[in-house]
């Protein structure tokens, strides 16, 4: 899942070099978007309500 924010984060930084500040925008919000289910799952697996295996 790191991989896709890397991608969106990369993606959204060359739309808005190119002058493409929808597209930029959706990246950003998808990359904001896994990070924020990244680190809930990360909460989760340290309170050990979640485990991974």
């Amino acid at each position: 899942m790191i991989k896709w924010i890397v991608i969106l984060l990369i993606v959204a930084a060359a739309a808005s070099l190119l002058g493409l500040p929808a597209l930029a925008g959706a990246a950003a919000t998808g990359a904001r978007i896994l990070i924020g289910i990244v680190l809930i799952l990360f909460l989760l697996v340290v309170l050990g309500l979640f485990a991974v295996t």
